[in-house]
């Protein structure tokens, strides 16, 4: 059973960066999609960067592209370093995973909070 742990969220200033990162457990391998996800107080949960099952591919919401980006070491291990942060990046982020045939990311961590001030 897979089951995924998200870390390093905080409060920073508006312009700083944080480095959030997933350990998985269980039977996850590398062809594993790889995402991350975060949801604002109000809002719907929106998907923010992905590593899918093609190699050297990467998505990016439009809002993030060129201060986030997705990366992974291993099958159990993949982050989201955020770089020049604005307020309204503020929002829970949650790690997933996405196993071969799947229809939606069917692997979930339990959030860690990211709080920017302006």
């Amino acid at each position: 059973q897979v089951q995924l742990v998200e870390s390093g969220g905080g409060l920073v200033q508006a312009g700083g960066s944080l480095r959030l990162s997933c350990a998985a457990s269980g039977r996850t391998d590398s062809s594993d999609a790889k995402a991350w996800f975060r949801q604002a107080p109000g809002k719907e949960r929106e998907l923010v960067a992905a590593l899918p099952w093609s190699i050297g591919v990467t998505y990016y919401a439009a809002s993030v592209k060129g201060r986030f980006t997705i990366s992974r070491d291993n099958a159990k291990n993949w982050y989201l370093q955020m770089n020049s942060l604005k307020p309204e990046d503020t929002a829970v982020y949650y790690c997933a995973a996405q196993t071969i045939g799947a229809t939606k990311y069917d692997f979930w961590g339990q959030g860690t909070q990211v709080t920017v001030s302006s």
